[in-house]
């Protein structure tokens, strides 16, 4: 009884094997279908699905502007502090303090892009970008302030 499980076990391996080994021949012989990408060669024309996610951005205006209100509604749905809002208050034209931010860090490092920020900002401040290559001699490049330097809110935005 063990003997002819064990000789159907193999006969059934050897029957997977052949059949990967005729998809794999058609693919060599029938070259109109194109299944893998060579990168890097094909970084011109490189086709990412839209869902990917590469990294945290945070658009601006031509203005210089952007909609993050220093909320920290990101920096609290993070599960392992990948984001940092660092605030300050500013004076408005008629003397009253306002909450804005001074800077956004992300360490890209921690990120494991979960998309829970992004889910959690009430002003769609910040954005999952298609960038990927992220290689680095020194981690502290990975380390992102996302707001350009005297960038300030967009009006309107609460």
């Amino acid at each position: 009884m063990f003997l002819i499980n064990y000789i159907k076990e193999v006969a059934a391996a050897i029957g997977s094997l052949l059949k990967g080994m005729r998809r794999t021949g058609y693919y060599f012989t029938h070259h109109k279908e194109i299944i893998t990408q060579q990168y890097p060669d094909n970084r011109d024309h490189l086709n990412l699905p839209e869902r990917f996610k590469g990294e945290v951005v945070m658009p601006h205006n031509e203005a210089n502007e952007h909609r993050c209100t220093g909320c920290t509604a990101c920096e609290l749905a993070c599960p392992n502090g990948t984001i940092k809002v660092i605030t300050k208050f500013d004076i408005t034209p008629e003397g009253k303090k306002k909450k804005a931010i001074d800077k956004l860090v992300y360490h890209l490092e921690l990120c494991t892009l979960c998309n829970l920020c992004i889910e959690a900002c009430p002003s769609d401040a910040i954005k999952m970008a298609q960038t990927f290559e992220h290689s680095v001699f020194d981690r502290s490049q990975l380390t992102k302030i996302l707001n350009n330097p005297d960038s300030k809110i967009m009006d309107g935005v609460e």
